[in-house]
């Protein structure tokens, strides 16, 4: 199944640019990565931090999001996922009611900021574009799924 997105036509991306197509093979610019430590930058729990590791041992550290967000993917990943967030509840409404499930998110830069596309398939296939990072993270870690980030973004392990 193709999706077209006509919003995104310029003279600058030819027409395969407009077509997603979400069974297509990953992305050679994107690593899948797993989540290897959850926790915090303040002691108050304030800015959480994240690294993510790929297959190759390269990693990505986040942060700069929210402690609550943090201790959300800490739950997840430990399978506390009987109180989630409205937010995310309501996704997963949607995904429901849409016959639809979270296949995978990608991680990218844009500007300053970390974003992320959502990968949802089912009765219908579904790119969400452009979301926090650090949310998209706390529902791959819900759902289990990839979290692929952008190789210019990992860097070589390392070592305090």
């Amino acid at each position: 199944m193709y999706l077209f997105f006509p919003k995104y036509l310029s003279a600058t991306r030819g027409l395969k640019n407009l077509f997603l197509k979400i069974d297509e093979p990953q992305d050679s610019d994107y690593a899948e990565t797993k989540i290897t430590y959850v926790g915090f930058v303040d002691p108050y729990g304030v800015e959480g931090l994240l690294i993510l590791r790929s297959d190759d041992g390269k990693e990505f550290h986040m942060r700069a999001f929210s402690g609550e967000v943090a201790r959300h993917i800490t739950n997840f990943i430990e399978g506390q996922r009987d109180a989630i967030p409205t937010i995310y509840n309501m996704i997963e409404e949607i995904a429901e009611v849409n016959e639809s499930i979270l296949v995978r998110i990608k991680v990218y830069e844009s500007g300053n900021v970390l974003r992320a596309n959502l990968y949802f398939t089912g009765k219908n296939e579904l790119v969400m574009r452009n979301y926090r990072a650090s949310d998209a993270i706390a529902l791959a870690s819900f759902y289990n799924v990839p979290i692929l980030v952008r190789k210019s973004l990992l860097k070589e392990k390392m070592e305090a």
